[in-house]
């Protein structure tokens, strides 16, 4: 089957445990608000500066990992089915715009830093693609990290103290160096759908 023909089959899955698909709405970046390359988010602001800690244990900035046209991510390593399915979406993603001649990175950041050490994350990061970038950090930085992308998260607390589950947002974000916040995909946007998107942005000089 076609790749597009899976993420079509994964788009109509029913968000199962772990994941929490919050009604929220956004405003497209100044710089796409000029490009019709078909973005729908409207109302509310999002993006802004964050400070985490990358696979080596290093303290990284957002202007040391977004160094070239990005895609944003907040899950956990442990999430049983949303996670490593939008994860490997923005991974096929990357690999279709790479294939068209442009470079994009994509960061996981993770929401549950109690378990994502940097080494976890960073392993969970490269293993669905090369560029991806896993980070983490203290509760503290993971928290303002979210709330500069208004995303959701909380800790389910009814299983057991080791083998929780995360309720987070299910969006990735696209940004670049030059405009940050660009554009936001739902999780059923398809690989393909994704990479449109993201090439009419570069291409336009978003």
């Amino acid at each position: 089957m076609e790749r597009s023909g899976i993420w079509a089959i994964v788009g109509g899955v029913v968000i199962g445990l772990g994941a929490i698909a919050a009604v929220t709405t956004f405003t497209l970046g100044q710089r796409a608000t000029e490009i019709d390359c078909g973005g729908t988010a409207i109302g509310g602001s999002i993006g802004g500066p964050f400070t985490l800690v990358d696979d080596t244990g290093a303290t990284v900035t957002d202007e040391d990992v977004i160094t070239a046209p990005t895609v944003i991510y907040f899950g956990y390593t442990f999430c049983p089915d949303i996670c490593p399915m939008d994860t490997q979406r923005n991974a096929f993603a990357i690999e279709e715009l790479e294939d068209r001649g442009i470079i994009a990175n994509a960061l996981f950041i993770s929401i549950d830093p109690a378990r994502d050490t940097p080494e976890v994350v960073g392993a969970f990061g490269h293993g669905f693609h090369e560029r991806m970038q896993g980070l983490t950090g203290s509760e503290d930085q993971v928290s303002a990290a979210a709330q500069a992308y208004r995303v959701f998260y909380s800790k389910d607390d009814s299983g057991d103290s080791d083998f929780y589950l995360m309720n987070h947002s299910t969006f990735s974000y696209f940004v670049t160096p030059e405009s940050g916040f660009v554009d936001v995909f739902s999780r059923e946007t398809t690989p393909e759908d994704m990479a449109d998107r993201v090439a009419c942005y570069v291409e336009a000089g978003a």
